[in-house]
């Protein structure tokens, strides 16, 4: 079978970014006005020609993201399990050549984090590590997923890329779903923001996609990392990645992330600035170029945003976060990855997302979508 890797070698990323900065108000006009979107009509919809339109694709983001998901939003915590890493990554605090104290949780605190995130009502749980095989390998995950499986309807994982019989071994477990993000899809650059460790090979990162759906895992993730390069050119990418994946692993759902570049000890600034405007047009492209992506946004961005968002086209929110390995009640001191915006409450967040009329899910996200589609 033909992977993915070799259809993006076809591709320029020069070409492709003059492609959508030529893209014309009739081109937007003509995307916003067809009933099934292509790969081209999404370079006119994150064009800066698009723009002016955003009033119109925010409501059309809005009718399309209640008549699939109808008026729910998932809720999700993220546990950070380790900051260990073996790769120098220019943008992450976990950087191996940040001179920060290193942990990794055991089994108890694990259950402890967990107990910590039942009382608030999660029950989808999001796994997070550094990159290092030798510390947080798959017999960490595996033993890790078999701790906490009791405990939550839904674990993914945010780890190192794997081999294909390792991800059948974790889904054998219970895992759900694997977010993989590829942080920039501009080859020439990635290795500018990764210098050294396994994360430096491009290929082998964007061929992880590949292997996962292999397995039939339930659920992949995907997104760029805002602020590494020009992002309108690296969401056509992601685009042309999640239909490559569409069409050879069907079974699969997916879910799209919009990870901006956040302030982290020890790292520079983004060199590559989206705005809360841009950010809102990507969204709503996101949105009406695919109806049944899931489209998740992290305590990364901040409360106006995010109360905002929720009636565009975002159907997932973390809440509570934090970002460092035991942070919600093992070692609340330890070094985040990076610094999160929105700091309310779990609490406060899901009054917030009730006054707007929606209803928080924490699990059986498919039961609830057909309940709230059949009332809307």
């Amino acid at each position: 079978m033909r992977m993915f890797r070799e259809e993006l070698e076809t591709y320029n990323w020069d070409e492709v970014q003059s492609g959508i900065y030529a893209k014309t108000a009739a081109d937007v006009e003509r995307a916003l006005s067809k009933h099934k979107r292509d790969i081209e009509d999404f370079k006119a919809l994150i064009s800066p020609a698009a723009a002016p339109y955003l009033e119109e694709m925010a409501q059309l983001s809005h009718r399309l993201t209640q008549k699939r998901f109808g008026k729910t939003i998932q809720l999700y915590a993220p546990m950070y399990l380790s900051n260990e890493c073996q790769n120098i990554c220019t943008y992450c605090g976990f950087s191996y050549d940040n001179q920060i104290k290193r942990k990794t949780l055991s089994g108890a605190e694990m259950l402890q984090e967990t107990e910590f995130l039942k009382k608030q009502g999660f029950d989808h749980v999001l796994l997070v590590t550094g990159e290092a095989s030798k510390t947080v390998g798959v017999d960490y995950l595996k033993n890790a997923i078999r701790l906490l499986r009791p405990h939550f309807a839904n674990i993914s994982i945010e780890v190192q890329p794997l081999e294909e019989d390792e991800y059948r071994t974790l889904a054998d477990e219970g895992l759900y779903a694997v977010l993989v993000y590829q942080e920039t899809y501009h080859k020439d650059n990635y290795k500018q923001y990764h210098p050294k460790g396994k994360k430096s090979n491009f290929d082998y990162r964007v061929d992880t996609p590949d292997r996962l759906g292999s397995t039939g895992i339930h659920k992949i993730g995907l997104g760029v990392l805002i602020g590494l390069e020009d992002w309108r050119t690296d969401n056509f990418f992601t685009a042309l990645h999640l239909g490559y994946l569409e069409k050879h692993f069907w079974q699969t759902r997916y879910s799209i992330s919009f990870p901006r570049l956040r302030p982290a000890s020890g790292l520079a600034d983004p060199k590559n600035v989206i705005t809360d405007k841009e950010l809102v047009q990507l969204i709503c492209a996101w949105r009406i170029f695919n109806e049944e992506i899931e489209l998740s946004i992290s305590t990364r961005e901040n409360e106006l945003f995010r109360d905002h968002v929720i009636q565009l086209g975002a159907t997932a929110l973390s809440a509570g976060s934090r970002t460092n390995p035991g942070g919600y009640s093992v070692d609340p001191e330890s070094l985040e990855q990076f610094e999160i915006d929105d700091s309310r409450t779990v609490a406060e967040v899901k009054e917030m997302i009730e006054k707007k009329g929606y209803k928080p899910v924490w699990k059986d996200w498919e039961q609830f979508t057909r309940l709230e589609k059949l009332s809307v």
